[in-house]
């Protein structure tokens, strides 16, 4: 049933059809595309069960945020389980370090653009497209969350589409043992080369890193919650379907590509997917897989601008925020978070004007990180929420219940500890420790004493 909408709520018109495809776009993220070249030198075959382990978990994760939510549907977000669970607190504290990680998300997938637009245009400034992008889709998100998921939903086909077709033509290549660039196509080319795990444990256990990318914002389906028409029906379909997903999208993609290509001779300069369609001769197929991850950034900063402004929304309901970024039009849309986010993303114009080299590999890294703090506290939240309700939702329960919720936890943890050991993710790790740390800090000192 759709539930009336009070003066200052958000708009419940989303609708299974933009919930299912916002849900499929949040599980396909642009590390897919661009950083799994690097992934399968790392790993080798063995990425594929990274995928699944990690995936795993992520669905975990998943269901503990969808128990939650459908555990008391007049809370309009996941930050309203952490205030009730947790305490005000750790709400401010997850609630900004959330906007944190899709701005910063955000601003490399701008970064992204920039790069994609000049494979057509090169004499183009790299600053000047996340410019003209991120106000285009600001106009759009402030028109209504309708328009917001029609336009992911559009992205979301164009991907799904491209990765269905690679995994069409890269199974039939590798059942018939086609001849593409003096190798030969086959399924044994996962494991005639080196084995399995061809580059040993560590390069098994280094894979995950970067996979963990390619699955941050998954959650953002959760955040939409509060602005879809029943989400009794649409949440639950969402997050069940996120195996067949990831079975489909990442394992099977990846399969295709490592069966076409022994893992050992795909590049790691150009995305995987270009190499594959442009061996078998598709005209054009730097440019339109050029086109697809254009795409994808262009949907990572869509869902930038609806998950930043949803959950100042609800920090400012709570008294967390200043009161005005609570402040919604007549479409449901809260207005104010909105501009004060795109203010905020301005600021990847000026970095991509300073230091293009190196604004993408550094953000992400960053962002990544914050995003799975984000996803160990949303678990631990779970856990006090069935400890004070120990019978739990009547209508989602979290499988494996506590086992899988601990299972999740130790995962995530040992995936922060064990950047630690890298010296490309040391960096990004103690930022975002410190980020973590400061936002503590500054709810007593600082913000709390300004309100």
């Amino acid at each position: 049933m759709k539930q009336p909408q009070k003066k200052e709520d958000l708009s419940r018109s989303l609708q299974n059809k933009h919930i299912q495809m916002i849900a499929i776009g949040g599980a396909i993220g642009t590390g897919l595309f661009l950083g799994s070249g690097n992934a399968i030198s790392s790993s080798g075959p063995s990425i594929i069960l990274s995928y699944i382990i990690v995936g795993l978990f992520c669905f975990f994760m998943m269901r503990a945020v969808g128990e939650l939510l459908l555990s008391d549907l007049s809370q309009h977000s996941i930050l309203d389980f952490v205030k009730l669970y947790l305490g005000d607190r750790l709400e401010f504290v997850v609630g900004w370090l959330y906007w944190f990680c899709w701005i910063s998300l955000a601003m490399a997938d701008l970064t992204a653009t920039g790069i994609y637009v000049k494979y057509w245009f090169p004499s183009f400034p790299q600053w000047a497209t996340p410019l003209i992008i991120l106000l285009c889709l600001y106009l759009i998100n402030h028109v209504n969350v309708r328009l917001f998921g029609e336009l992911e939903s559009w992205f979301s086909m164009i991907k799904v589409l491209a990765i269905v077709i690679l995994i069409a033509i890269g199974f039939f290549l590798a059942i018939f043992k086609f001849n593409i660039s003096d190798n030969i196509a086959s399924f044994s080319n996962l494991w005639s080369h080196g084995g399995f795990f061809a580059t040993g444990g560590y390069g098994f256990l280094m894979s995950f890193q970067m996979i963990v990318f390619a699955f941050v914002g998954i959650e953002m389906v959760g955040l939409t919650a509060g602005e879809t028409e029943d989400p009794e029906e649409n949440l639950p379909t969402a997050i069940n379907s996120l195996p067949i997903r990831i079975g489909l999208f990442y394992v099977g993609s990846m399969i295709a590509i490592m069966s076409v290509y022994p893992w050992d001779k795909i590049s790691t300069s150009a995305s995987p997917f270009v190499q594959v369609f442009a061996a078998i001769g598709i005209p054009g197929a730097a440019g339109i897989l050029n086109f697809v991850v254009l795409t994808a950034a262009l949907s990572a900063t869509n869902s930038c601008l609806f998950s930043t402004s949803r959950t100042l929304h609800t920090l400012s309901n709570n008294g967390n925020a200043p009161k005005k970024l609570a402040r919604v039009n007549q479409n449901g849309v809260p207005y104010a978070s909105l501009n004060f986010s795109t203010v905020i993303l301005l600021a990847v114009v000026l970095l991509n004007y300073l230091m293009p080299e190196t604004v993408f590999e550094l953000i992400s890294s960053i962002s990544t990180t914050s995003f799975v703090l984000v996803w160990l506290i949303l678990v631990f939240c779970h856990l006090k929420f069935r400890q004070a309700t120990p019978a739990g939702s009547p209508t989602f329960k979290m499988p494996g219940y506590p086992w899988t919720d601990y299972l999740t936890i130790l995962f995530f943890g040992g995936f922060l500890f064990f950047l630690l050991f890298d010296h490309i993710t040391r960096l990004p790790l103690i930022f975002a420790l410190l980020a973590l740390v400061c936002l503590f800090v500054s709810y007593s000192l600082i913000f709390k004493k300004s309100m």
